[in-house]
């Protein structure tokens, strides 16, 4: 498979924690639904259980993406932790083992979504992911392949939970620890993706945070984690610089951008408004780097002002800007597009 793009150059889609847009996010219903919708790649976000075991779910915080709260026997998990910086309150994977986990279900953590399969799905583990990638790899006779995250590495690893072993032994174990697999290891941290350059062969991916606008208009970005933890005062804006870049292109072959890093946006009368496309993919791609942006939505909520509601003029700007791939929640809209 080209891990660059798809046949005929067109940018792969990543179906963004499954088919989330229609289904709970990060389930194998939602995953399998994506690729019937034409996904390219399918993403599991991976934090730990109290066994060590990966699972799929957005955050280490499992409170509002499965029924826990509603399980009397788990009353007393619920705790307050700390998670890069920030202190949160709720229930968390690690406080779980893989066993316990099996009895909750996913629900639909966004209230504006379908809350009908809210409770059906179970938790997947990593490897039951893999599975049915090879399994519908095989149904539709194309290549679907896995792009996991490593959701906070700094806090797993601090726990001694660490998730960068045991996902290369799952790639190894099924044969994914290759530099042509079907696989992208991505990372919003910089540390951790700098020790799997030096262990795999995987292609890896910088995520790149986004920002938040100052009242002068101006884009404001946080750090990565990791770099606070080292004192590092660089910012994810350095990151996108041509040094930056430069450095990525060391031990990664794509950065994830917010796709505003790409196409700016400003408020403007409630809602936002597109300006001058930035100079990144540009940059990145003479830099030897793959554009992966994140991430795309249909709900007019997610577009700006100018696309007029219509998702599909949002994702053939980005097409037109030469971006190599998009996260998406909505996977069929988002492989329509790049052909219409």
């Amino acid at each position: 498979m080209n891990l660059s793009a798809r046949a005929g150059g067109l940018p792969i889609v990543i179906a963004h924690r499954g088919a989330s847009g229609t289904l709970p996010d990060h389930t194998l219903e939602g995953y399998r639904l994506a690729v019937r919708q034409g996904a390219d790649f399918i993403e599991p976000d991976l934090v730990s259980t109290r066994d060590g075991v990966l699972i799929a779910r957005h955050e280490p915080n499992i409170t509002e993406t499965t029924d826990v709260g509603a399980r009397r026997q788990f009353a007393d998990r619920r705790t307050t932790k700390t998670i890069d910086g920030q202190s949160e309150t709720g229930w968390f994977a690690n406080d779980f083992t893989l066993a316990e986990i099996k009895t909750l279900r996913a629900v639909q953590p966004l209230a504006f979504r379908d809350q009908s399969h809210n409770g059906l799905y179970e938790i997947p583990t990593l490897q039951e992911v893999i599975d049915l990638a090879r399994s519908e790899s095989a149904r539709t006779g194309r290549v679907v392949g896995i792009y996991p995250e490593t959701k906070h590495p700094s806090y797993f690893r601090a726990i001694g939970l660490p998730l960068e072993e045991p996902l290369l032994a799952a790639l190894a174990a099924n044969g994914l620890d290759r530099a042509d697999a079907p696989v992208f290891i991505q990372s919003f941290e910089v540390a951790n993706l700098k020790q799997l350059a030096a262990a795999t062969e995987v292609p890896l991916v910088q995520l790149i945070g986004g920002y938040r606008t100052a009242t002068d208009g101006t884009p404001v970005y946080r750090r990565p984690y990791d770099f606070a933890l080292a004192g590092d005062i660089r910012t994810y804006a350095e990151l996108m610089t041509s040094t930056g870049l430069a450095e990525i292109a060391r031990y990664a072959v794509a950065i994830g951008p917010w796709k505003h890093s790409i196409v700016p946006v400003q408020p403007h009368a409630g809602t936002w408004r597109l300006t001058r496309p930035s100079g990144l993919v540009a940059d990145a791609h003479a830099a030897g780097l793959l554009v992966h942006a994140y991430t795309f939505r249909n709900e007019a909520r997610y577009l700006a002002a100018d696309y007029a509601g219509d998702p599909a003029a949002e994702y053939r700007q980005f097409y037109a800007l030469g971006v190599d791939g998009v996260f998406s929640d909505f996977a069929e809209t988002a492989v329509t597009a790049r052909t219409g």
